[in-house]
């Protein structure tokens, strides 16, 4: 069994929990965020092991890193996969419906189930599920929070190279 490795990451959305196994990043979580993850004893203290992903986090919150590029291991649902999957395909600055995410997938009746994916995902930030919106194109739960969302919905419209400049 590979090893696992964790470390914690100040982000100017609060603390972020990391966690790596031999096959990629695993999790992504908000320390005080609504789906919390406990630290297992089995796991160690690797802020080596680590250093990649603070490095593309502390890029992807200066505005200079759109896409992050990191081996990824979310466990999940084949389901929960594909939502993850499309998730990626969002592009940076931009939003997508849980509707038209399902019909991405070719499940265009399974909104809800898209919406259960995007709040399992374990991947937060990294698998942008904060670029995701209600049909109407507002604000819907957010594991970090509404006001984490609106924070990076807004950062990367500021940073994206399609935004609008005044």
């Amino acid at each position: 069994m590979p090893r696992v490795y964790y470390d914690h990451f100040d982000s100017p959305v609060g603390r972020l929990l990391l966690v790596l196994d031999g096959p990629g990043l695993r999790h992504v979580h908000f320390v005080r965020g609504r789906h919390a993850l406990a630290i297992d004893p089995t796991w160690e203290r690797g802020p080596g092991a680590l250093h990649e992903a603070r490095s593309q986090l502390q890029a992807y919150f200066a505005g200079r890193l759109r896409a992050f590029d990191l081996p990824l291991a979310p466990a999940g649902t084949e389901f929960q996969q594909r939502v993850w999957l499309e998730l990626l395909r969002i592009p940076y600055g931009a939003t997508a419906s849980y509707g038209e995410i399902a019909r991405r997938i070719g499940e265009p009746h399974a909104v809800r189930a898209v919406g259960a994916a995007n709040a399992q995902n374990p991947l937060a930030i990294v698998i942008p599920c904060h670029r995701v919106v209600g049909s109407d194109g507002g604000l819907t739960g957010y594991g970090g929070g509404l006001a984490v969302k609106r924070f990076l919905l807004d950062h990367e419209q500021r940073h994206s190279p399609f935004a609008l400049t005044p």
